[in-house]
């Protein structure tokens, strides 16, 4: 007996098709567990939307979360900050649209995304700031190009 507690005569691999078996197994989960065609279709649109090189700008301030609620305002903007190393990108989000800043002050470019395939690019002044004249209207992201740098923020809902 083995460690297994199986006699060790009884096991022989030199039969094992171990890509045979995966493929076996690839059918079975397809005929009894099959992933919906909008789930795989979003899978495929978001593995699109990646950088690899990209650097991941944290959340740092949520008005939604972080901040005190202040009476007789009923529609406040959001307001978000985001930090990626030395670099923090502050945004409001209004029904108009998004308001924002690069800081420090830089030349980059900004796009919105919204969804898969979904980009709005969004022009950046010399002092950094950014406005975007669409409100986002579910879940969206922000990815800035500073230099040879990509940072992409969190998915957050408007």
């Amino acid at each position: 007996m083995n460690g297994n507690g199986f006699p060790e005569e009884d096991f022989d691999d030199a039969g094992f098709d171990g890509d045979l078996l995966e493929e076996e197994l690839r059918q079975a989960a397809a005929v009894l567990d099959p992933v919906p065609v909008e789930l795989r279709q979003l899978a495929l649109e978001a593995y699109a939307l990646h950088d690899l090189d990209a650097q991941i700008a944290e959340l740092t301030f949520d008005s939604l979360v972080d901040a005190l609620p202040v009476r007789g305002v009923p529609d406040a903007p959001r307001m978000l900050t985001f930090r990626a190393g030395e670099l923090t990108v502050d945004v409001e989000v209004t029904g108009e649209g998004l308001i924002g800043q690069v800081l420090p002050p830089q030349s980059a470019r900004i796009e919105v995304l919204g969804g898969p395939q979904t980009t709005r690019p969004v022009a950046v002044d010399t002092l950094g700031r950014f406005t975007s004249e669409q409100p986002p209207t579910g879940p969206f992201a922000l990815r800035l190009r500073t230099g040879g740098e990509v940072i992409v923020t969190e998915w957050l809902r408007a």
